[in-house]
C-alpha cells in the first residue's frame, strides 16, 4: 500500500511538473509588473503566474502552520488541565 501511495505521489508530481513546463512554453509573452511602490521589468507571463502560485502556496502553508501551532498549544493545555484534574480527583478519593 505504501508503494502504491509513493507511485501515485510521484505520478502526480510529474504531471504537475509537465503542466508547468507546458504552461511556461505557451505563455512566453513578456509582461511588466507594476505594483504600488515597485515596478518590475518585463518577464514572461508564465513566470509571474507561477511565482504568484508558489507564493500563495507558501503563504497558505505558513498560515496553516500558525493555526496548527495554536491548536497544538490549546491541546497541550487541555491535556495538562485534564491530568491535574485527574490527580486532584485521585487525591480526594484516597
Amino acid at each position: 500500500m505504501k508503494t502504491i501511495f509513493r507511485i501515485v505521489t510521484w505520478l502526480i508530481l510529474l504531471l504537475i511538473l509537465a503542466l508547468g513546463v507546458l504552461f511556461s512554453a505557451q505563455n512566453d509573452t513578456p509582461v511588466s509588473l507594476d505594483l504600488l511602490l515597485v515596478s518590475f521589468s518585463a518577464r514572461p507571463l508564465a513566470l509571474w503566474v507561477l511565482l504568484a502560485f508558489v507564493l500563495g502556496g507558501c503563504i497558505g502553508m505558513l498560515t496553516s502552520a500558525v493555526v496548527l501551532w495554536r491548536l497544538r498549544a490549546a491541546l497541550l493545555k487541555a491535556n495538562w488541565q485534564l491530568r491535574m484534574t485527574r490527580e486532584k480527583a485521585q487525591r480526594e478519593k484516597t
